[in-house]
């Protein structure tokens, strides 16, 4: 464990690693397990008979349910695809048995407006499928009425006047269940770390946010290169990353080490709703 940073990195098999947390220890879970996809790992083969990866969720989904508190949140982001749409909601149907859905946010990666388009943008080949823009944040609870500090990711009104008129203290709204957080530009799978499974991070950011407890400690059980630990750093919260990877595991501690070299330059920017650092990272 970095003594300066509170956080934790551990390899092996999440399931064997979260066996040895305390019951009831973890206030926030923010992951985005494989998606079975064919994506390119460095060692685990991201294509496996359905059955048998929603039953290997399932157990994880049963290992998490021990250690989150009562209280607790998890963040589970997940993705389908253009030719495989029902794995997402098949998983969430399978999970139902263990938590409450309290809410179902969608990750907005790329924007079409009637003149411009913002974010990233993966072409597609063929003439059958629209552009996959989006992934799946499923917000799960055991009681499916946690409080959440939604003005911590709040945005201002455009109009003024509701400020007054809705009786609110302060210029800031809700900011719903569709969060527009892009991708940094990248040109090589190097500046992605070799992972081809990453997240901005912003994402981890806005969960740790939103669940709104102080000194919360965040669990990812499949950390990849580090992202949910370097935005649990940055928000003053404890982390725990579990990877089976030995690789991806060093690479999270590099970029640790990177984030306590950068404090101690004192190279922070103000933190404000999803206002990075003057560097980006994904998981």
């Amino acid at each position: 464990m970095d003594r300066a940073s509170r956080q934790t990195l551990l390899t092996g098999d999440c399931l064997d690693l979260i066996a040895t947390l305390e019951v009831g220890s973890v206030d926030v879970v923010v992951t985005s397990p494989p998606y079975n996809l064919d994506l390119r790992y460095s060692s685990y083969e991201d294509r496996v008979p359905e059955e048998k990866y929603l039953d290997f969720l399932f157990a994880v989904a049963t290992a998490l349910r021990r250690v989150l508190k009562p209280e607790g949140s998890i963040f589970l982001n997940v993705s389908g695809s253009s030719s495989r749409p029902w794995l997402p909601f098949e998983l969430i149907v399978r999970l139902r048995p263990l938590f409450v859905l309290q809410n179902h946010i969608s990750w907005i990666k790329s924007i079409a407006t009637p003149d411009d388009a913002v974010g990233h943008y993966k072409p597609v080949g063929g003439k059958r499928f629209l552009n996959h823009a989006h992934e799946h944040i499923f917000h799960l609870t055991l009681t499916g009425a946690v409080p959440l500090d939604r003005l911590a990711i709040g945005v201002p009104f455009k109009d003024k006047s509701n400020i007054a008129r809705r009786g609110h203290a302060r210029d800031l709204r809700c900011r719903g269940n569709t969060w527009f957080i892009p991708y940094e530009t990248v040109r090589s799978r190097t500046q992605k770390w070799n992972h081809p499974g990453t997240f901005p991070v912003n994402l981890p950011r806005w969960c740790i946010r939103l669940h709104g407890q102080p000194d919360a400690l965040v669990l990812d059980p499949f950390v990849g290169t580090g992202t949910t630990l370097v935005a649990a750093h940055r928000e003053g919260a404890r982390g725990i990353g579990m990877d089976m990877d030995p690789a991806y595991v060093a690479i999270a501690r590099e970029r640790l080490d990177a984030e306590m070299l950068t404090d101690m330059a004192g190279d922070l920017a103000p933190i404000g709703a999803g206002a990075p650092r003057n560097h980006t990272m994904t998981r």
